[in-house]
């Protein structure tokens, strides 16, 4: 039977001041409790027993949920009588656990494909997965850094490491194994993240599993204040697995970073004016927002897929830093010319994805579930649009003069004004 484990216990030091008289998980969004949003989400997706670790002001939890019954749900309690954080008490359940379980913390908002996640956990027969996933406070979170299996290789803290790094944030929601609790020698007081999950870095059991869906801590009063908008409007639910999306494809040279040539020099990317306000406005539509790029210096040999992945770090870094995130980025690496020094013959080819075909659109919507007849390609030359009107979505041309007979399209100055006219004043086309 899986159980999850919720850690309602802590006392919120960041908010608290504001909710003082109520523990953290307890704090309403949109008339319920941060932690009756969990357990809802828990219960749709069938997993209906929980241990809920109370300890600050924990009697108002225990009143208020009492066993469960009301949600149609096991509830158990173990009651901290000294703060144990987010894994003290993980060792002194082992009794009361037969499978792997999750460990999720109290005070996260959520819409997830569960089901989804402890499917990628069983069939890699994984001891620990960890959540991951971008969000536009990367510069006060811990960075994981995985393979190109989710292998879990390093895991940094905000202050540590590299300088630029992808936006793969450890979310908070964790399927363990036992095997992980039979590991834990100390005792007291612990931090799940310091004192055990690094401890099995680069274990090939330990993997990540990334998801662009709803995840939100809620740390500080201004994260607070944005859930609570986020419900409003319904984008957590919006940005779920099983929901149709929409999507804002971005190009990446002249739209989000200077137009110097093919860059193959990370010192030479730089970020346009505005760029990371204008992401962050796609990020507050419910529109994920994703780069599409034709690379080809990967085929002409002058860039490796590491160089160009490094770039594409500091470019989240970036963006990060004015808290935006880019959901995913595709790229092609390939180019069909031959017959060039240095060239990597294995990327000279006639592909799919190349631009103007519109195959990393499509990649894209496959994998996310997107409704390309409501979404945008935003670029800078006709061969992004192009590529957007192969694809059936709608297209935007900007820093460009637009040819008359293209008459769908539009000109913009920047991104900026495209999310502000598009997004901001109209809304785009609403998702539904």
């Amino acid at each position: 039977m899986v159980k999850a484990i919720i850690m309602a216990g802590g006392k919120g030091t960041r908010i608290v001041n504001e909710f003082m008289d109520i523990p953290k998980p307890m704090i309403s969004i949109n008339g319920k409790p941060i932690l009756e949003h969990q357990l809802l989400q828990l219960k749709k997706y069938g997993y209906e027993n929980v241990i809920i670790v109370v300890g600050y002001l924990g009697n108002q939890i225990i009143d208020y949920f009492k066993d469960g019954s009301l949600w149609g749900m096991q509830i158990e309690y173990f009651i901290e009588k000294e703060p144990l954080g987010t894994a003290g008490s993980l060792p002194l359940l082992r009794d009361k656990l037969s499978d792997d379980f999750f460990v999720i913390n109290g005070d996260l908002l959520f819409d997830i494909d569960l089901n989804q996640f402890y499917r990628f956990h069983i069939l890699g027969n994984n001891i620990i997965t960890i959540l991951t996933h971008p969000n536009n406070h990367p510069y006060d979170s811990a960075t994981v850094i995985t393979n190109e299996e989710g292998i879990v290789i390093d895991w940094l803290r905000k202050d540590e490491g590299k300088t630029w790094k992808k936006n793969q944030i450890n979310a908070g929601i964790h399927l363990l194994s036992i095997e992980v609790l039979d590991c834990i020698d100390k005792k007291g007081f612990l931090d799940l993240d310091r004192d055990v999950l690094r401890g099995f870095v680069g274990n090939d059991r330990f993997l990540a599993y990334h998801t662009i869906e709803y995840i939100a801590d809620l740390g500080t009063p201004e994260r607070l204040k944005n859930a609570i908008n986020d419900y409003q409007s319904k984008i957590p639910e919006k940005r779920n697995k099983n929901y149709k999306k929409c999507a804002v494809f971005l190009d990446r040279d002249g739209v989000i970073n200077k137009e110097k040539g093919l860059i193959r020099d990370i010192n030479k990317f730089e970020l346009l004016e505005h760029v990371s306000e204008a992401i962050r406005i796609i990020n507050e539509s419910g529109y994920l927002a994703i780069v599409i790029t034709n690379q080809p210096v990967i085929a002409r040999g002058e860039l490796t897929i590491e160089g160009l992945k490094e770039i594409h770090n500091k470019m989240e870094t970036l963006i990060g830093q004015e808290m935006a995130y880019i959901d995913d980025i595709f790229f092609c690496p390939h180019h069909p010319h031959k017959g060039y020094d240095g060239e990597i013959l294995e990327y000279k080819i006639e592909c799919n994805c190349r631009k103007p075909k519109p195959g990393m659109i499509f990649a894209a919507a496959e994998k996310y579930n997107i409704d390309l007849a409501k979404s945008w390609i935003v670029g800078n030359s006709l061969t992004d649009i192009e590529a957007g009107i192969n694809a059936g979505c709608n297209v935007s041309l900007i820093n460009n003069t637009p040819h008359e007979h293209h008459s769908i399209m539009k000109t913009y100055n920047n991104l900026l004004q495209f999310c502000n006219e598009n997004i901001k004043r109209y809304k785009m086309t609403p998702i539904q």
